[in-house]
């Protein structure tokens, strides 16, 4: 029987086939009606697995081996982005404003040729297998939450996923024991002065000059209410006012998020926005509305699955393509499997500065190296049959 990598090297091009598919069809959150139904169609055609349909646009395939073991499940996320894509690709996709561009189908083709190889393997496994196709991990509350309470994880030992990147090189795999990604919240401010003619401001309140003032201010929620070594992101990213050069607004409306590590960081965080966002208001005499709308919390990986993965890791593609992350500011809906069962979560490279492979993720030019998609269905080939088989419950 041909080895793992040989078997890998010759699903890769069905593997690039599916996925270009899958980026030519991109579809947005709550929308992927075409790609389950294309990832569906494919399974079907796999012996042995047990297919559901846990919400209209996701799937769940099921390999039971009979055999004694852990019951693993891993997730690959599906759905695209409301971008116009800006690569002249021959599978560019055709969905005018929808784009993956940030690697969802090749995580979703890594899966699926995967569970290809592991069903020809199947006599080599134990225990229970369950592969999940998740829906909407790009628009919070996610599809995560969804899947999970349509008994996804019911009975599961351990859970897994990944996710491209192109911050590392293509053949490098990003580790991180403990806390991986921050938490993702949003704030939404309301101020209501009094509008009136700008020659005549001392009749108004101008809610332009207090919410440039809120502005400013909520920078020492990281400067002076924060610990130094707390890390943590404000930003301010949309201000809406006004509707001439002469007229001094009756409102403005400010939108922004923080990401943080840590849960004392982040109740701070919030409770700060709020205090001194009314008591600028106040000041002024304007009146002020604070919502803060709680998104992912931070993906924590499993101390002893992280132990287990860097090791399979090196001995598998050698010491030098391990490396050791930080946490990273990016939120992923993941982090709700992970508070259900232990859980590692991965960070695989897919930068290819030569093959113009090195566009940021959520910019119309991302590109995939599509080299990291054999080293995905490597790593997740090994990663499962070394769980599954490591011993029988």
């Amino acid at each position: 029987m041909k080895n793992l990598h040989q078997q890998v090297l010759e699903l890769l091009p069905q593997c690039i086939e599916d996925r270009r598919w899958l980026h030519r069809h991109a579809e947005l959150s709550f929308r992927e009606y075409k790609t389950a139904d294309y990832l569906e169609q494919a399974l079907c055609e796999l012996e042995g697995l047990e297919l559901s349909r846990p919400t209209p646009t996701s799937v769940m395939a099921v390999l039971r081996t009979g055999r004694p073991g852990r019951c693993l499940a891993i997730r690959a996320d599906i759905d695209a982005l409301p971008i116009r894509e800006e690569n002249e690709l021959d599978y560019r996709s055709c969905n005018e404003g929808v784009m993956h561009a940030c690697g969802h189908d090749g995580h979703a083709a890594i899966l699926l040729n995967s569970v290809r190889l592991l069903c020809r393997r199947r006599e080599e496994l134990c225990g229970e297998l369950r592969f999940i196709f998740q829906h909407a991990e790009e628009t919070p509350p996610g599809g995560a939450v969804e899947v999970i309470r349509a008994g996804v994880l019911k009975g599961v030992d351990e859970v897994f996923g990944l996710h491209l990147t192109s911050t590392l090189p293509t053949g490098s795999f990003g580790v991180c024991s403990g806390v991986l990604t921050s938490a993702t919240d949003r704030f939404e401010i309301e101020i209501t002065g009094r509008g009136g003619h700008s020659s005549m401001p001392q009749e108004c309140i101008d809610p332009i000059v207090t919410g440039a003032q809120i502005i400013l201010a909520l920078q020492t929620v990281l400067s002076r209410s924060l610990r130094p070594s707390d890390p943590a992101v404000l930003s301010v990213c949309q201000a809406h006012s006004g509707s001439a050069y002469n007229i001094i607004p009756g409102s403005m409306h400010l939108t922004g998020s923080v990401r943080s590590y840590d849960e004392r960081v982040r109740a701070t965080a919030e409770r700060r926005i709020r205090e001194i966002s009314e008591g600028i208001a106040a000041s002024a005499g304007a009146d002020v509305q604070v919502e803060y709308v709680r998104g992912y919390d931070s993906i924590r990986n499993d101390p002893a699955l992280t132990g287990w993965a860097r090791n399979m890791i090196a001995q598998t593609f050698g010491t030098q393509a391990v490396h050791e992350l930080s946490p990273i500011a990016p939120g992923d809906d993941f982090c709700y499997y992970d508070q259900v069962c232990p859980g590692f979560f991965l960070e695989l490279g897919a930068a290819n500065p030569e093959k113009g492979s090195d566009a940021p993720h959520h910019n119309a030019r991302y590109r995939l190296d599509e080299d990291a998609l054999a080293y995905g269905m490597e790593y997740t080939v090994a990663l499962l049959s070394g769980r599954c088989c490591l011993q029988a419950l």
